[in-house]
């Protein structure tokens, strides 16, 4: 998947954080839904601007940041 179609990073978005294309729903929120419980399903019907491959986009871009090596090391 090429991701680039769907995720975006504009500076008068946002302030620059990445945004699924054409709206200005971040992956960061995306992935806070996702992370308190949110199913695909409750993510598309509340924000029906959003498609199925735009959701496998955030994670296509997360995979491309980690081989890029843009995280933060986890420290124990």
């Amino acid at each position: 998947m090429n991701w680039q179609e769907y995720i975006v990073s504009d500076n008068q978005v946002l302030l620059g954080k990445p945004t699924i294309k054409g709206t200005r729903i971040s992956i960061e929120l995306i992935l806070e839904l996702l992370s308190t419980g949110w199913t695909e399903y409750q993510i598309l019907e509340s924000y029906p601007s959003l498609s199925v491959e735009s959701l496998r986009a955030v994670f296509a871009y997360l995979k491309a940041c980690i081989q890029q090596e843009l995280y933060f090391p986890i420290s124990a």
